[in-house]
């Protein structure tokens, strides 16, 4: 009797080990055509369309970053207003003083004699295709500029449109004047450093050279082409600059 009841114990046993293998290898099978029914993956960026608009905003300002050269000229930035609705232009990432201070460094490179104890005049840089007697607001900005930027290197400048009083009017307080009869004719000036511009495609050709005073010898050269962009953002004090502007699109007359 105990020998037939084992015998019936391992017949259940058997059948339900042959159930659970069966049960498996059904399981394995639709896991298995499971996976070859599934579609193939994708490259692409699932997590888009979860992002929030701060991040699509982050994401932009970095792409028109990425897309500005060295010197600030943007490829497709957005445009922007002053308030005062003065001008219109592109935001920039560089002014014309890192111009200048480029500009510099390439004069320091190559200068020869100028040191400092040789006193430097700076004057307004000409347009090319005129008398050599004409300048404009980049001409001007450019020799302000030069001033900061040699100080820097220890190199003497001499102001020679400072006067010895300063003149109080009720437009302001002035040291500073354009008329020649103000100022001093004898100034201890050994070098000069000057410059032209010419027009050019897509910006401004900029010439700059240190001339000794007595020689007329050129001790240092650098040479540098400012965007148009760059350029552009200069505004004149009476505002002139936003005339220029007509839907847009900036006029010029050839």
């Amino acid at each position: 009797m105990k020998t037939r009841n084992l015998q019936m114990a391992l017949t259940f046993s058997a059948s339900l080990l042959t159930m659970t293998g069966c049960s498996m290898m059904v399981n394995d099978e639709e896991v298995t055509e499971s996976v070859v029914e599934r579609p193939a993956m994708n490259v692409i960026d699932v997590t888009a369309a979860d992002r929030d608009s701060n991040y699509t905003s982050n994401s932009s300002k970095e792409s028109q970053n990425e897309q500005a050269d060295a010197y600030g000229a943007m490829g497709q930035p957005p445009m922007y207003s002053s308030v005062q609705g003065a001008y219109k232009g592109r935001p920039l990432t560089k002014h014309i003083g890192d111009y200048v201070k480029n500009m510099t460094q390439d004069l320091i490179s190559n200068m020869e004699y100028v040191n400092d104890k040789t006193p430097i005049g700076i004057t307004h840089f000409a347009l090319l295709d005129t008398d050599l007697k004409k300048t404009d607001l980049l001409g001007r900005q450019m020799a302000e500029s030069f001033v900061h930027e040699l100080h820097k290197f220890r190199v003497p400048v001499i102001d020679f449109k400072a006067t010895e009083y300063i003149r109080i009017t009720e437009e302001g307080d002035f040291v500073l004047s354009r008329d020649y009869l103000e100022l001093s004719s004898s100034l201890p000036i050994e070098y000069v450093l000057t410059g032209t511009m010419t027009k050019h495609q897509g910006g401004v050709l900029v010439n700059a050279r240190i001339l000794g005073v007595e020689s007329r010898a050129v001790v240092a050269t650098a040479q540098m082409l400012v965007p148009f962009y760059v350029v552009d953002a200069l505004i004149p004090s009476d505002g002139s600059h936003s005339g220029d502007m007509r839907d847009g699109v900036r006029l010029s007359r050839g």
